[in-house]
């Protein structure tokens, strides 16, 4: 994408040393601009020829760079320009005007641009039956539909496609149905198909898909789409392979598919083999590599695809540097999110709450109130319900219980109404300080019924505080546990199986683990996601030799060259099994690169030999482990 914007400025540059400009040497330039979706340069240069401002050659062209950028008053004042120049009456300029006024939502404009034309072929009605869909009016769309003389293929597709945009699939039926079938192209065709996939009508969209004549890159496209979204993997993944030469589109929606379910992995194998197929990546392929990399929480497989973007010279644009920020500041690897959050130009909703969780989960709760502060003041975003939900996880973490109650109450000034999840956050942030009561409250008053979710936070604070009468209290709420109500889960049962335990009820603690074994409750087992564990050894005393850790270290680094490990633990059995056989006390300490720290302590009774001053050092690679 760099290296054509460069090619069209050595071509501007060629035309700018020229003495003599032709109007048409102009509009080549222009055109090649907004055909390779640099709209924001042909803005530039056209501003700076003035001469050309109404010629109707260049107007229809730089009417369509502003529709781009929703400039309405700048189209305003080209349409008055026109209109005293006399280029307003040439068909392609009015219906360039009509276009342009319906992407700026003004359809009222676009109407009357409509009605005044002298002359309105079907590319006027095209645009305008558009218009009217694209804001909402089927019906002034589906009016405007009847009354046109001539009817075009494009015109029928146009009416068909505001069908299927607005859901209303029989009603797209019934025009494709009544459509002369000489008419149908395949745009046609993948406009309905894209319509029954998109509201995951799947059994409709193979009829269709297998009735038409010829296909392109795009419905294939649709068809995997379609199937990602409905969750079969399977089914999308096999039309992918029945692909005659899957392109770059293909191997987008497939990459994209596979990480927009957390399938990430098979994400980054498909991205492997559409390297193999000699297929260029493209700005979309590594929004959604970076998207399936921040799942993972792989800072490496990140910044691999980081050094790619580089090399590649692909286009940064709002979803990349997103995406960057998001895998960075998931990873831990806060300095890198800051610095491309800085450097962009325009930050959205997303790059926010993408910077601001990533303070939050990694310990920074206090500059993740600092920069919520300043997305306050900003003048280009708001914060979003996610932005508070974000901001309430970050003061739970933190402990900053009045910024907490003081941001929920903010989400009103906003005009934004607090979800389950957000009531879940203020309750565990009130049960995490030890206000149970007020927690408990909290719960009474909620407008909506509270989930699992709401009430696991209280009986784990519950537990935290060892208070089993207002766990008790919990439960009533909630409903009889022995029952199994649909608000207690099974992290409920065992979080009140352990309070009772920990309360020395014993009683208690064995009828409600009997009663999880009755109704076949059972704990839904978690799994750690890491790269890589990196291993230090400390010798304290007791080692043989002075070689010991040099041995450890060196043992600890074949186990990286001969493969993975399978988790955490084989790694630390292993650890555990060689310094046991040595007396004396040892210490390992493990840290998990941008998602957790954690130690390990191994003694052992034996006496002492004598002490050893040198550390050793190791490398362990784990897999992610799936359940």
């Amino acid at each position: 994408m760099l290296r054509a914007l460069q090619n069209l400025r050595r071509l501007h540059a060629l035309y700018t040393t020229r003495e003599a400009k032709s109007l048409t040497e102009w509009a080549q330039i222009i055109r090649s601009y907004l055909s390779h979706g640099f709209s924001r340069e042909a803005l530039i240069l056209y501003a700076k020829n003035p001469i050309f401002r109404t010629q109707h050659l260049l107007l229809p062209l730089i009417l369509k760079a502003i529709a781009c950028h929703s400039l309405l008053q700048l189209g305003e004042s080209l349409h008055a320009e026109s209109i005293k120049a006399g280029t307003v009456d040439k068909p392609f300029t009015g219906t360039s005007f009509i276009s342009l006024y319906a992407r700026c939502h003004e359809p009222i404009l676009a109407r009357k641009v409509f009605d005044e034309m002298p002359v309105r072929n079907p590319v006027a009605y095209n645009a305008m039956i558009g218009g009217y869909w694209k804001n909402g009016n089927m019906q002034s769309a589906c009016d405007l539909f009847d009354s046109a003389s001539e009817r075009t293929p494009i015109t029928w597709t146009v009416m068909i496609e505001g069908y299927a945009e607005s859901g209303d699939l029989a009603a797209a039926r019934r025009i494709f149905d009544s459509m002369p079938s000489r008419m149908r192209t395949v745009v046609t065709w993948t406009v309905m198909v894209e319509g029954y996939a998109a509201i995951e009508e799947m059994y409709a969209a193979r009829e269709m898909f297998d009735e038409m004549p010829m296909r392109n890159a795009y419905v294939w496209s649709s068809m995997i789409n379609g199937y990602f979204k409905k969750g079969e993997v399977g089914e999308a993944r096999a039309m992918f392979d029945r692909i005659p030469s899957p392109n770059l589109v293909n191997w987008n929606s497939l990459i994209a598919g596979y990480a927009k379910i957390g399938f990430c992995h098979e994400a980054l194998g498909a991205f492997r083999r559409m390297q193999e197929s000699g297929t260029e990546p493209d700005e979309y392929t590594v929004a959604s590599l970076l998207s399936a990399c921040a799942q993972m929480g792989s800072l490496d497989s990140g910044r691999e695809i980081h050094k790619l973007i580089r090399k590649k010279k692909i286009r940064m644009n709002s979803f990349v540097l997103n995406g960057l920020v998001d895998v960075y500041a998931k990873c831990g690897d806060l300095e890198n999110a800051q610095k491309i959050f800085n450097g962009m130009i325009a930050r959205n909703n997303s790059c926010w709450n993408s910077m601001l969780s990533g303070l939050a989960s990694h310990g920074q709760s206090g500059e993740a109130l600092e920069l919520f502060s300043q997305m306050e003041e900003s003048d280009q975003v708001k914060p979003n319900s996610i932005t508070f939900l974000v901001m309430l996880v970050a003061c739970t973490h933190g402990g900053f219980v009045e910024e907490g109650l003081e941001i929920f109450k903010k989400m009103g000034s906003y005009g934004l109404e607090a979800g389950v999840e957000h009531y879940g956050c203020l309750v565990d942030l009130l049960g995490r300080a030890g206000r149970l009561a007020e927690a408990f409250e909290l719960i009474k008053i909620m407008p909506m019924k509270p989930n699992e979710v709401v009430l696991g936070a209280l009986l784990g604070a519950c537990r935290v505080h060892s208070d089993k009468a207002m766990a008790d209290q919990v439960v009533t709420e909630a409903g009889s546990v022995n029952s199994r109500s649909s608000s207690v889960n099974d992290v409920d049962c065992v979080l009140l199986s352990n309070i009772n335990a920990a309360s020395e009820k014993w009683e208690l603690a064995e009828k409600m683990r009997r009663k999880m074994v009755e109704d076949r409750v059972t704990k839904s087992a978690g799994f750690s996601s890491f790269e890589r564990l990196l291993v230090r050894i400390k010798s304290f005393h007791g080692w043989p030799t002075s070689m010991g850790c040099r041995q450890a270290a060196a043992c600890v680094h074949a186990m990286e060259l001969s493969g993975p490990t399978a988790d955490v633990a084989t790694a630390v059995e292993f650890l555990l099994s060689f310094m046991g056989g040595w007396p004396g006390c040892a210490y390992a300490e493990w840290k998990w690169k941008g998602v957790n720290h954690g130690e390990l302590c191994w003694r052992c009774t034996s006496k002492p030999l004598h002490r050893v001053g040198e550390d050793g050092e190791g490398r362990i690679r784990v897999r992610q482990k799936r359940d």
